[in-house]
């Protein structure tokens, strides 16, 4: 076996070069971005959740850090992003599904869970934690509101969107435009985070664009 050391070649040592050049600029711009980040008096991104914790709320906040819910899940900004992320997740779910769930997550959800369920998964113990505290857990998750045109909000973003707009035009179905009427045209869902009233003129207007679109 000779130990004469093996010569690049010119198009390994391109590839190697252009690898190297590529890790360097993500570096850069990493260490530009964080510290943009960090000179910036206000958040680079809005935060659209919020909370208002009940008494019960705060005891079901203490329980789902001492249970471990952590691990999987991210709320309040903490935790980890291997499950869902909880926070807003209260403008989705009902208190009563919350409770549910964690009693009897594959039934109330409808399908298999990842990790909830019959052991031996994960988080097996949820529905084995006592009454009380899964209902505190689920008074705490609940309390975690999302603003209007957060992603996990119940109404879109005020106003209309054009991107939103030209990607229904282009890329929905007809079925679905005659089945579907716009969310942003009609009234709020019952419990939907600020959501806005269609008002009368609007209404009038929507209802006309039906027709009209029937019509032809």
């Amino acid at each position: 076996m000779s130990n004469q050391k093996q010569i690049l070649k010119s198009g390994e040592k391109i590839l190697f070069g252009i690898v190297a050049v590529f890790i360097g600029l993500a570096v850069v711009a990493y260490a530009a971005l964080e510290v943009y980040r960090t000179s910036r008096p206000e958040p680079m991104f809005a935060n659209k959740t919020h909370y208002d914790f009940s008494e019960e709320g705060q005891v079901g906040s203490a329980l789902f850090r001492k249970s471990g819910c952590t691990a999987c899940h991210r709320a309040l900004r903490n935790g980890t992003n291997m499950g869902l992320s909880l926070d807003g997740v209260g403008s989705v779910r009902s208190l009563e599904w919350l409770v549910d769930f964690l009693a009897n997550p594959e039934k109330t959800y409808g399908a298999k869970t990842f990790d909830h369920g019959a052991p031996p998964k994960e988080a097996a113990y949820v529905a084995q934690l006592p009454e009380k505290d899964r209902h505190a857990i689920a008074v705490f998750i609940s309390e975690l509101k999302s603003e209007q045109g957060s992603s996990s909000a119940a109404m879109p973003p005020e106003g209309r969107s054009d991107f939103i707009d030209n990607m229904v035009g282009a890329w929905a179905p007809k079925e679905w435009k005659e089945r579907y009427q716009d969310i942003r045209t009609k009234d709020a869902p019952e419990g939907a985070s600020q959501g806005r009233t269609q008002s009368p003129a609007s209404k009038k207007t929507s209802e006309q664009a039906n027709n009209k679109a029937h019509q032809e």
